[in-house]
Formats: structure tokens, sequence, C-alpha cells
């Protein structure tokens, strides 16, 4: 049993968009389990989907998504004929037995499609899916990107939610990452999806970049509540560069250290809150009527891999690169390497190259580590109502954990074990003493602050 160490700060974790983690994930779970449990969708249930676009058209020197630089359209192309075939294939093993609640076009960059290719790629996914009316349809969104044909092409697959990437607004810090956008720029993105019928705005800031101060952020935060967003995520810069090897442009000395990426943290975060928005989980924040927050309110917060979310379905299907899906049995990633990822879907199959089957023990740690992600507590009873006898080594490790450590992050008052404030900002440091992995595992993590 690990007690904390006393530099909890700097220590580095998972982000837990999923238990086990990714790195566990292994080729002993491919492409026939995929299979399987794609053919063990019941009828009439409702599924999300999750549609990887592996491009950009200019490379962000901060990010650690699994995208590539390009300029050359061709590529991309090529590459949406391999995509609406894997659409198709999939579209047949579910064989119209689910229907599809959500669908969010992640990246890379969407927005590096031209408009016909993504309103063509929607109509692949009605040919193979049964999408309900009502589906909610998120982009992510390159401002820098956008033109008149891209808003009426978004506006023509029935975008109901905008995700806009802007980090930081001040000059030297944009320099410093490879990612000049203007404040105008930006606004002028929102007025023009606003425009045309999006109903829900969500901008994602970064802390902890390079040369940022806390005044500077700040700065940032006064500029993004000006635009008046639904939705504000507040993420921690991972810099990894043994991972993302571009990262290497961004120089260690340029980073501020884990006090003052905790103290912005805490400044940006006091003035979202001013804002008057509510706080949801870890780094997300929403206005109070904000379907995101009202499922916060009522403990129906869900986290999923593109952190956390309101949506409710069990089963989510990921199409395109990396992409993973996630089912009651266990999760299953597919090929990272897109010229691998094409030749598997040209070869007429799945692209599945790893995943994990989930245990009983899985199961119950992963309902732990998403109760802390999301409402900051579970119930001890409540986890034996779920699992049974099965909960009762978790519940003496809980017990334990609480009498080793006495360090203020969180306490065990009856059967609620739940993080105090002053832990909330080390909530994955909590969620990692149940990881039944983390301690078995060579894979390294970002700041966990």
């Amino acid at each position: 049993m690990t007690v904390f160490p006393p530099d909890i700060v700097l220590e580095n974790v998972p982000r837990y968009t999923s238990y086990p983690t990714a790195p566990h994930f292994h080729p002993g779970v491919g492409s026939k389990q995929f299979d399987l449990w794609l053919r063990a969708i019941e009828p009439g249930q409702t599924i999300s989907l999750y549609i990887h676009i592996p491009y950009c058209d200019q490379l962000c020197w901060f990010c650690a998504c699994a995208t590539k630089h390009t300029q050359r359209y061709d590529v991309v192309a090529s590459f949406l004929t391999y995509l609406r075939r894997e659409i198709e294939t999939i579209g047949r093993i579910v064989a119209g037995k689910a229907t599809i609640g959500a669908v969010h076009f992640g990246g890379g960059s969407p927005t590096i499609l031209r408009p016909d290719d993504l309103v063509a790629l929607k109509i692949a996914l009605e040919d193979a899916f049964d999408i309900r009316p009502d589906a909610e349809i998120s982009v992510e969104i390159d401002p820098r990107d956008m033109d008149v044909g891209r808003f009426d092409a978004l506006a023509a697959i029935g975008m109901t939610r905008a995700s806009l990437g802007v980090q930081d607004f001040d000059r030297r810090v944009q320099r410093s990452i490879n990612r000049e956008q203007t404040f105008d720029l930006t606004k002028s993105v929102i007025d023009g999806a606003r425009a045309r019928g999006v109903r829900s705005v969500n901008i994602d800031l970064l802390y902890g970049l390079p040369f940022q101060t806390t005044e500077s952020i700040c700065s940032t935060i006064a500029q993004t509540l000006s635009l008046a967003p639904e939705r504000i995520a507040l993420f921690g810069y991972a810099h990894v560069p043994w991972f993302k090897k571009h990262q290497t442009m961004i120089k260690d000395e340029w980073l501020p250290d884990g006090t003052q990426r905790l103290q912005q943290s805490m400044a940006a975060r006091a003035m979202i809150l001013a804002g008057g928005y509510d706080e949801v989980g870890l780094d997300h924040f929403a206005l109070p009527s904000d379907s995101l927050a009202l499922a916060s309110h009522t403990s129906n917060l869900r986290r999923n891999f593109q952190g956390y979310t309101d949506d409710q379905c069990p089963t989510l299907i990921g199409l395109g690169p990396s992409a993973i899906s996630r089912f009651a049995g266990g999760y299953v990633q597919n090929e990272t390497a897109t010229a691998t990822y094409e030749r598997m879907i040209a070869e007429g199959g799945l692209a599945s190259a790893r995943g994990i089957a989930l245990t009983d023990d899985d199961r119950i740690r992963a309902w732990v580590i998403e109760q802390l992600m999301c409402n900051f507590k579970f119930s001890l009873s409540d986890m034996v109502d779920r699992f049974g006898p099965a909960a009762n080594a978790i519940i003496e490790e809980t017990k334990f954990l609480t009498a080793t450590y006495q360090g203020g992050l969180f306490t065990l008052v009856k059967d609620i074990f739940s993080i105090t404030d002053a832990g909330k900002p080390f909530v994955r440091t909590v969620a990692a003493r149940f990881d039944r992995h983390y301690a078995t595992g060579s894979a390294r993590h970002s700041s966990a602050v």
C-alpha cells in the first residue's frame, strides 16, 4: 500500500479518462474481441460515436494528441476513403441494432476537412447508423481553419456544440507554442457558429504553458469570459517530450514550476467561478443552465476520452486511427499509425490494435475512480450495493489509506470517502491510490496539477 509522497504537487499520474488507462492496453485484445463486442450490442441500445481526424495543417508544439501535420489535402482525402470503409464495416456488424445519441468529431483538426467532405462524412454515418434527430453533434474547431463554406457545412451536419481550441491569448505564449490566434478571430468564429444555430460553445484553455504567468493567464480568462461560452475547459499543459517529439521545441526552462502551475490554476479557477460558472469535476466549468452543470449537480456526470460529459451511453465506438472504443466488457483501440490503419481497413477487416478486457476488480476500481474524478467522493455502502462482497477488499484499502495518511486531502466519515477542498486539485493523485495497475506500469505521465 502506497502512502502519499511529500512532493505531491510534482507527482505525475494518469488523467483517468478511462480505467484501466491506455498504457495498460495490450495486443491480446484486438479485432476479434472488438467484433464480438460489437455483435453483442443489444437491439434498441443507444450508443455514441467518436470520429478521429488525425491531421492538422499546422502542428502546435504543445499538442499531445494523435495527429500529424500535412499541407497536402490529397493525403486527407485518401484517408477519408478508408474512414468511410471502416464506418461501413462497423455499421454492417452492428446491423442497425443501436441508435446513435451523440457524435463527436475530434482530432487533429476536423475542420481541416473541406466542406463537401465534411458533409459526405456525415452522410456515411447516417447510411451506416440510425442517428437520432436530437443527437448531440459536437465538433472540435481550429478557428484558423474557418471560412463561410466550413461554417455552412457544420450547420448542414447539424452541429449542436462547437469546441474551440484557444489555449492562451498572450502573443508571447502563442509564439512559443506555434499557435498564433487572435481574440478577434476567436470571437468571429463563435459569432459565426451561433449565427448558424449552435446552442453551446466550449473553449479549451491551458495553464502551465511556456512564459505563462498568473497575470497573463488571468488576462486570458478575462477575455474568455467576455465571449460568454457555455463551457470552459481549463487543462494543465502536459509536457511529455519523450512521447511527443515536437514538444522538444518547448524548452524546459520556459515552463513554470509546479508551484507556479498550481498558482495559475487556482487564480484562473477563482476568476471563472466569479464569472458565474459552476465547477464541473477537476478542470471543467459550465454555466448553471448548461447540461454539463446540471449533470454535475445530479450526480450524472461521466468521464470519457474527451473529458467530462453528460453523455450517459455506456457504449462508445471510436472510428479512425488511435480511436478508443468502450464497452461493458472492456476497451479496444485502433492502430495509431495512419498508414497501418489504412492497410488494415483495406484488407476488409477492423483496425483494432490493442485493448483490455475488464476483470471484476477493474470494474469496481473504475467506478471508484470515476466517482472521485466526477463527484470527489464515493460511498462504501453504494459500492457494496453495486458490486457485492467483491467490494470488501477495496473497502479495506480505503480504511487503511485514511488511517495511514493524514495530509488533509481526503476524509472518511461514516461510509463516505471524500476529497477535501484542499485536495480537489490533487484528485488524480488520490485516484491513483485506487489504481491497481499504476504501480506495475512503466508508462510516464504528466504532472498531477
